[in-house]
């Protein structure tokens, strides 16, 4: 395994914007618990890719309504879309963000814990 450098969180006290819960393990980390942290890993990344994929669609949809000439009113909703495809890949990446910075603390309190005991 390969040793990760302790960062802080710097984000702690936003409640508003959190999504996930921290949590801290009872004892160091076994195999089938190093696997779920990789599945884990892998289903963020994959969530990360649909929210950028989100964000394409309605990239790609508000240029087509600003297209419409014919349509004045469908500017209002272009930009509309640009503005939520912003935000969902805003949002999407603080999540991946914050998912990785909690999987990395799990593994440092892991490894503290291997070396104390060892």
């Amino acid at each position: 395994m390969k040793r990760i450098i302790k960062a802080p969180l710097k984000i702690k006290n936003m409640k508003l914007l959190r999504f996930g819960r921290d949590f801290k393990p009872d004892e160091e980390v076994i195999l089938r618990d190093y696997l779920a942290i990789e599945r884990t890993r892998l289903a963020n990344e994959r969530t990360l890719l649909s929210y950028i994929r989100s964000s394409l669609y309605l990239l790609l949809g508000s240029i087509a309504f600003f297209q419409l000439k014919g349509f004045p009113n469908f500017k209002y909703l272009a930009i509309l879309s640009l503005i939520f495809s912003a935000v969902f890949f805003i949002i999407g990446v603080y999540r991946f963000t914050l998912l990785k910075k909690s999987l990395k603390r799990l593994y440092y309190i892991s490894e503290e814990k291997e070396n104390k005991n060892s």
